[in-house]
């Protein structure tokens, strides 16, 4: 199962720019002010989009303490999986470790069984992180794991992962415009049920790149390419889901969608309906957009 119509988000409460990722997070800008109330005014009318097409949500409202301004992005810290498993990540930044937390948990456990909570944070006392379908975009259907190596993206602990979750590793490296490592592999691409969003572009290695095209099309995936300036829009931070009546949709920043070429949209549409949001401020003060805030819910009702 690709998809799923139940999401997870958590409403932020003290969103701010974050020093501790800034330096492996080339999105970041700081120098704006009320980020928080600007950032809350994004999130509630991105879950407003949401409910209004028949997606189930499940918002958790962050707590003060301990200091997390990027709880908005629980994506990184945990992924559910359809056999019941849910597992936990290894967080780069310290602040960004302390999202796991036991109210959050409790929330999940009130609404969703799991079977099972595996938890692979032990590894940041080693200083080696994997942050979760950041790190990794999943092609649940096919099993698969592409994972853009960086600071935040371990080998080590992905292939580990897949061992543990019976995927396979698809491992290259990707770099942005300046020549600085893509801190996560959803910024640059996105697999849908039937394509992949993809910036071939940002892959700098000819033959990692021909090994990631190759996989795609082994799964028979229609390749979408996009350029290195639209990466630079979060257009390969978007996220396919399918609503209460099994309609598919692919979910966007309005900079993202913004930045599409019109031949690009067209093709989008062929396969899913797109719905898109004003995430600004949360894109320019975190560096990350529509895909990073929703963590996908595939655990059995």
């Amino acid at each position: 199962m690709q998809n799923t119509a139940h999401l997870l988000m958590i409403q932020p409460v003290n969103f701010g720019y974050n020093t501790e990722t800034a330096g492996t997070n080339s999105f970041q800008k700081k120098g704006y002010e009320h980020v928080q109330q600007k950032a809350l005014q994004e999130f509630n009318a991105f879950v407003d989009l949401l409910r209004n097409n028949k997606l189930d949500v499940t918002v958790v409202e962050d707590s003060h303490t301990p200091f997390t301004p990027d709880s908005v992005f629980p994506n990184n810290w945990i992924s559910f999986h359809d056999d019941g498993r849910i597992f936990l990540y290894p967080m780069f930044a310290v602040n960004r470790r302390a999202e796991r937390k036991d109210a959050l948990m409790d929330a999940i456990k009130t609404k969703f069984s799991c079977t099972e909570i595996i938890d692979l944070s032990e590894w940041e006392t080693k200083g080696l992180y994997l942050e979760g379908t950041g790190s990794m975009v999943l092609d649940r259907e096919n099993k698969m794991a592409y994972a853009s190596l960086s600071p935040r993206t371990d080998e080590k602990i992905l292939k580990t992962f897949c061992e543990l979750a019976n995927y396979s590793p698809v491992i290259f490296r990707s770099a942005d415009s300046t020549g600085m490592a893509i801190y996560h592999t959803n910024v640059m691409m996105c697999i849908a049920d039937a394509y992949a969003v993809i910036c071939l572009d940002a892959i700098v290695d000819v033959d990692e790149r021909h090994l990631v095209i190759s996989y795609l099309q082994k799964t028979k995936k229609q390749i979408i390419a996009i350029t290195l300036q639209q990466l630079n829009c979060f257009a390969g931070n978007m996220l396919q889901i399918k609503n209460a009546d099994g309609e598919l949709l692919l979910v966007m920043s309005d900079q993202a969608y913004q930045s599409l070429t019109a031949e690009q949209t067209q093709l989008l549409q062929k396969y899913n309906r797109i719905i898109h949001t004003s995430l600004l401020t949360i894109e320019t003060v975190g560096g990350g957009s529509a895909r990073c805030m929703l963590a996908e819910i595939f655990v059995k009702d």
